[in-house]
């Protein structure tokens, strides 16, 4: 029988498994949905539906580039093990050079990228199911620069800090030094003017109540807060932090000493703000375990 797209999308949206699974399972099925439904759970593909509520807070990140167009992307496991299995490394590489190819330019028109799986989105759920764990693709920047700009690049730990850097004027390699700054001292921020008014009168706030607390006069504290204000722009701000190889000059002044200048930095931190897994790994061996069955 004819197999129509809305029973495709039914099966899909019930078992959670890819747009070409679903169809070949109906197909085998004659369209019956029940069935399909048991011949998914059969092949280990409609697992991919269970693990929807759970952490993913793992994995790893990874940047890509090709002539003046650059993707940072993150991609979350359930846990550290899997972001050294090749399924999952690989998956992470058929993203990225997709991305590339591709026009998207935001997490929701990258996830409906067409690829031989059906999309990035069944690429996903197809890995989901296959691997064993919860896997999601978490965020994206599709950054382009112009030709007298460059990118600058660096992993940590194989992946699980990456960042990506645009200067203008100034050479890769220098380009790469600003990343690796930006890597070990974690930047909120490239700029003064890029720190929200609501994180400055905040931290403003807290800075005065400290310094009244230390019994220092009014005019004496706001005075003080004013100082700490700018120590604090230079902890959250890559353009004004001290440079790690030299000390004594800001990363801006150390671009511009090489002719060039800041214009653009992404950060990624695998699982940054998210909530992380406590079950241990005997739990998560017997959780593995028990869904085999």
């Amino acid at each position: 029988m004819e197999i129509n797209a809305s029973l495709v999308r039914d099966l899909r949206e019930k078992s959670g498994a890819g747009m070409m699974d679903c169809k070949k399972a109906l197909s085998e099925c004659n369209g019956d949905m029940e069935a399909a439904m048991d011949y998914l759970r059969e092949k280990g593909i409609a697992k991919a539906e269970k693990k929807g509520s759970r952490i993913a807070a793992e994995g790893l990140a990874n940047i890509y580039i090709e002539e003046n167009k650059a993707v940072i992307i993150e991609v979350n496991s359930e846990t550290d093990f899997v972001s050294k299995n090749e399924e999952f490394t690989s998956m992470i590489d058929k993203i990225g050079t997709s991305i590339l190819k591709s026009d998207a330019k935001d997490l929701d028109s990258v996830l409906k990228i067409s690829i031989e799986e059906g999309t990035i989105a069944d690429l996903i759920v197809a890995k989901t199911a296959k691997i064993g764990e919860k896997l999601s693709l978490r965020r994206v920047e599709v950054i382009e620069k112009d030709e007298d700009e460059v990118f600058g690049s660096y992993l940590h730990m194989g992946g699980k800090i990456a960042v990506l850097t645009v200067l203008k004027g100034a050479s890769e390699n220098i380009a790469k030094e600003v990343s690796m700054q930006a890597a070990a001292m974690k930047p909120s921020y490239v700029f003064i003017t890029d720190v929200p008014e609501s994180v400055v009168e905040k931290e403003r706030e807290v800075l005065k109540e400290q310094s009244m607390n230390e019994g220092k006069p009014v005019d004496i504290a706001e005075k003080m807060v004013e100082g700490r204000i700018k120590k604090f722009f230079k902890e959250i701000c890559l353009a004004e932090q001290a440079f790690i190889k030299d000390g004594d000059i800001s990363v801006s002044t150390y671009v511009a000493n090489n002719g060039g200048e800041i214009k653009k930095m992404i950060r990624y931190e695998v699982g940054e703000g998210m909530e992380k897994r406590n079950d241990n790994f005997a739990e998560e061996v017997m959780n593995q375990v028990s869904e085999s069955n």
